[in-house]
């Protein structure tokens, strides 16, 4: 399988922010504009060759696309192993999580927040370091940097990883591994909090709760966390199917749990 390398020019506005880099899903779909930006990061860093990355967003529109493209610049790029969440699906805090359980090199959250979404709303894209937090300024100071004279990107052509299946995928040189996105989360909430007292509370009759994930990415958490292992009973999880524009909403950010 042959790398590629195609030939750019910089776009001047790909300066990231401490939220990364975030515009209309319409800016992101020029030609070159988004493979710009993720070689801008590779180039960025060091001494990855081999190592892991891990990849998922917030499952807003153009995500699927999005993780398809890293993909095949990741293995162009030498990284030994991607970590991506099923149907392309992992959180900001699960992707510092699993950067963290499995020493990955670092990960690529795709996720715009409570921006807008769907193929008119918002596309956002942010680096996190092997701690898993946020790129420092340095890191992305570096991004800018080299985003303003980049000339190329390496990319190779291969059919699409089925981001659906669980599993193990060969890519070119490099290991694709479509993780559950919620496991290892899961499994660290339970280490941080009594998951034992919660559910005797959850099922004492005399608590509920109701939960608006607002058909962002917080509905398989919720489901997963509420429902399946404290004993909420089904449906206190509401809107909890993740949806590319959110269900013509927006994810608005606030405390969306009603103790009933």
């Amino acid at each position: 399988m042959s790398i590629n390398t195609v030939y750019t020019q910089p776009f001047s506005d790909q300066k990231p922010g401490t939220s990364g880099l975030r515009k209309q899903v319409t800016i992101f779909q020029q030609f070159h504009y988004l493979e710009n930006f993720i070689q801008s990061i590779f180039d960025s860093l060091d001494h990855y060759q081999g190592q892991i990355l891990v990849v998922g967003g917030d499952g807003r529109f153009y995500n699927r696309q999005a993780i398809q493209i890293i993909l095949k610049m990741a293995v162009a790029n030498g990284f030994g192993k991607v970590l991506v969440g099923q149907k392309g699906i992992l959180s900001t805090p699960a992707v510092s999580c699993v950067i963290r359980k499995y020493q990955a090199y670092g990960g690529i959250v795709l996720s715009a927040s409570h921006n807008p979404g769907g193929p008119q709303g918002d596309f956002g894209i942010k680096y996190n370091i092997g701690n898993g937090g946020p790129a420092p300024e340095k890191v992305t100071e570096a991004i800018f940097a080299r985003s303003q004279v980049i000339d190329a990107y390496r990319i190779i052509e291969a059919e699409d990883v089925n981001l659906d299946q669980l599993g193990i995928y060969q890519l070119g040189e490099m290991t694709v591994e479509i993780i559950d996105p919620v496991q290892d989360y899961a499994q660290l909430m339970e280490s941080l909090f009594d998951f034992d007292r919660i559910r005797q509370l959850l099922t004492s009759g005399s608590f509920g709760v109701v939960i608006d994930s607002m058909h962002a990415v917080t509905g398989p958490y919720a489901h997963a966390l509420f429902e399946d292992r404290l004993g909420a009973p089904a449906g206190s999880v509401q809107n909890g199917q993740p949806l590319e524009d959110f269900g013509g909403g927006i994810p608005i950010p606030i405390w969306s749990m009603l103790m009933i």
